[in-house]
């Protein structure tokens, strides 16, 4: 049986939290810097998030070729080099024109928030007798909105779809961790 002071050891403990939750805030501080700048130049942030898509293409695109050779039939192989090609393919395409990538991706985002629009009826109307099925259509004509909103005004839709929808993203991420790391500290000093 363990005769050790049970205060101690929450101290300790606290101790902990405090420290990780110092850097806990300070990256939100981060997240919500990074998203005032994205908000404030949607260009350079949906400029950004292209050239990230780019890379993560290559770098895909790579790691399909070199699993090609792990192992499998000559099928498997076929397509793996065909699917690592068009990966690597498409991302040069949007590292050596980033403006037209930056096009191609807020139509595809356009066309994502719209199914998710039609997704977020046919929820609401599955659910139209329950509680807080409102909420279901709200989120869904709002969403269908933002996604119309986007489509009819493409292609200058942009210049500030994806950057100010990362921006608002990161701000909201930015938000709750300092919540979270503020609360986890206060939770923390009441220990001590």
């Amino acid at each position: 049986m363990a005769s050790g002071n049970s205060s101690q050891g929450l101290s300790g403990a606290a101790q902990f939290v405090k420290k990780g939750s110092g850097w806990f805030i300070a990256m939100a501080v981060v997240f919500i810097i990074l998203g005032i700048f994205a908000i404030v130049e949607p260009t350079v942030a949906g400029l950004a998030v292209t050239i990230l898509v780019g890379w993560l293409l290559i770098f895909g695109g790579v790691a399909h070729l070199v699993a090609a050779f792990s192992g499998g039939g000559a099928g498997r192989v076929i397509w793996q080099v065909l699917i690592g090609i068009v990966f690597i393919a498409g991302g040069i395409y949007y590292l050596m024109h980033p403006l037209l990538g930056l096009g191609t991706l807020t139509l595809i985002l356009a066309v994502i928030i719209l199914m998710a629009a039609l997704f977020e009826l046919i929820a609401f109307f599955a659910s139209r007798g329950h509680a807080g099925s409102g909420w279901l259509l709200m989120n869904a004509l709002i969403t269908l909105f933002l996604g119309g909103l986007i489509w009819f005004h493409w292609p200058s839709s942009s210049v500030w779809a994806i950057g100010t929808l990362v921006g608002v993203n990161l701000l909201m991420t930015g938000f709750s961790r300092l919540m979270l790391g503020m609360t986890a500290r206060r939770l923390a000093s009441g220990v001590a």
